[in-house]
């Protein structure tokens, strides 16, 4: 428990030393703070929370021996088996890892479509959020016409439009378009989880927090623009406080829940290059039956982290588990237990 207890001082200053230059960013992006809003000052803390947070669990979960050991050999296959190949087949692995997720569709279309809709809809809310908490984005109007807006990126003045134009109602209702998108999602997740027995049977107490939070989000933020368009402006100021309220909450959630994968993901990359490397490499034959089954490279790594996490499979001086095929470990295990009893006949 002690151990469990125990902060990683490493990480924590690093988690701290990113919050300074999140807090920097938003110094100078917002022009010492003259175009930062103060009405976000909650969203910013938040940021600030949630960076400390991502920034700590993620060294910590990068220092766990599976995962340094798949760190480690990710940068080892790329750097030294044919890097030029490696270079030129990264922005496949890009499309297909991280942004398509071509894997999920291999096993649900619909669930594939429900993670494209979150994904996105997120992506496009972080593109928009984040710039405006931190006083990286604002518009301001040009000249005399009212409908006239320009964008202002850390200071830089950029694109205008008519705030009346296509163009203009898309830009400002990003959010809303972001929202809808996460909500299409949230609603094939729940009608799956719902239904699915495959997934109702592995269905955990907590599964459905990352769903409310997303659900939560969405809906008050869509609630702001009807107050606004349709209600004239009534119950505004509730909403508002509501809906700071579940995005504070779910920024503060995202290190330490299931949305933490969103930074994990980028380490499919490295993998799928592990994975190459070991189907082209040495294939580890099985002690038992001789047959070759899968790469020694990962079984050898897989000898050198057990032991780290409390698991040492050696049989005598010579002999490992792990040089066993997963036919033959079905088989031990029968015959184990035929001995066991007695035999089953």
């Amino acid at each position: 428990m002690g151990q469990l207890a125990t902060i990683d001082r490493r990480a924590a200053a690093w988690g701290v030393l990113a919050v300074v230059v999140t807090l920097a960013i938003a110094i100078v992006g917002s022009g010492n703070l003259r175009w930062f809003d103060a009405a976000l000052v909650g969203y910013l803390f938040g940021t600030l929370l949630m960076v400390f947070g991502v920034v700590y669990r993620y060294l910590v979960w990068l220092r766990r021996p599976p995962t340094a050991m798949l760190n480690k050999r990710g940068w080892q296959v790329f750097r030294t088996r044919r890097p030029g190949r490696n270079l030129l087949t990264l922005p496949g692995l890009i499309v297909s890892q991280l942004l398509l997720q071509t894997f999920i569709r291999s096993r649900s279309t619909a669930r594939w479509l429900a993670h494209q809709l979150v994904f996105w809809g997120c992506i496009l809310a972080a593109l928009v959020t984040f710039p405006l908490v931190l006083g990286l984005l604002h518009f301001q109007s040009v000249g005399q016409n009212g409908r006239q807006y320009q964008a202002v990126v850390a200071g830089i003045e950029t694109f205008s439009f008519d705030s009346r134009s296509l163009f203009g109602w898309i830009t400002f209702h990003l959010l809303n378009i972001s929202a809808v998108l996460v909500l299409g999602g949230v609603f094939i997740f729940l009608s799956r989880r719902l239904r699915d027995p495959g997934a109702l049977a592995v269905e955990r107490s907590n599964d459905f927090l990352a769903l409310a939070g997303l659900f939560a989000v969405s809906v008050t933020g869509l609630a702001l623009t009807a107050s606004n368009l349709w209600m004239e402006g009534r119950f505004y100021i509730f909403l508002n406080t509501i809906h700071a309220l579940t995005v504070i909450l779910g920024l503060a959630y995202i290190p330490f829940g299931k949305f933490f994968h969103i930074f994990q993901r980028p380490a499919n990359v490295g993998v799928a290059y592990y994975k190459q490397a070991g189907a082209e490499g040495e294939q580890q034959t099985c002690r038992r039956c001789g047959e070759p089954w899968a790469s020694k490279m990962q079984v050898d790594d897989l000898k050198v982290v057990l032991p780290q996490v409390g698991f040492d499979y050696r049989i005598g001086d010579d002999a490992h588990y792990q040089e066993t095929c997963p036919r033959c470990r079905r088989a031990s295990v029968a015959l184990a237990q035929s001995q066991r009893v007695g035999g089953f006949g």
